[in-house]
């Protein structure tokens, strides 16, 4: 399950999440992403945020290696990165857009369901999510809805909907 922390601080002028009001993306390094998230290894799936627009977009990047714990019995001999953990490192990619809402209630936000996900091809060891979420709502402060699209070389290897909850 999927929790994310609900209302951090509000970005400090030293932030590289103010930077989203500049013409260039914000990009986040694997230190600042662990200062977002709650995940760990082995499930932190994030390596690096390339675009970062609080509140609104989040594009990152996942890269599959084939030292991670799930390629040992996933498959023996044609290793595969299951679906349910790229579901899982679209909706961490989500839970950035809004981990900087100051307007949010404390609390965790965890994952609460998932509508139209498909998968389109396989993932493996080498490949590079390229990961891109949406917000598409956030209802009285509780209740959101992402839009998740997951990429390999340009190629889309799963997209959609995915919702969170406020768990107090």
């Amino acid at each position: 399950m999927t929790v994310l922390p609900s209302a951090a601080p509000p970005a400090t002028p030293a932030s590289p999440c103010r930077a989203s009001e500049s013409a260039s993306p914000v990009v986040l390094s694997s230190d600042q992403i662990l200062n977002l998230l709650p995940h760990r290894y082995p499930f932190a799936l994030v390596d690096r945020v390339v675009d970062y627009v609080p509140g609104k977009k989040a594009v990152a990047i996942k890269n599959v290696t084939f030292n991670e714990p799930q390629f040992q019995g996933h498959f023996p001999g044609r290793p595969l990165m299951p679906g349910v953990l790229i579901v899982e490192a679209m909706a961490q990619v989500g839970g950035l857009i809004v981990t900087q809402m100051p307007d949010l209630p404390k609390g965790l936000f965890v994952f609460a369901g998932i509508d139209g996900v498909r998968f389109r091809r396989p993932v493996v060891p080498g490949d590079q999510l390229l990961i891109t979420c949406e917000l598409l709502s956030l209802k009285r402060r509780r209740f959101g809805k992402v839009r998740a699209d997951a990429r390999v070389e340009g190629q889309q290897v799963c997209s959609g909907e995915l919702m969170f909850s406020l768990v107090d």
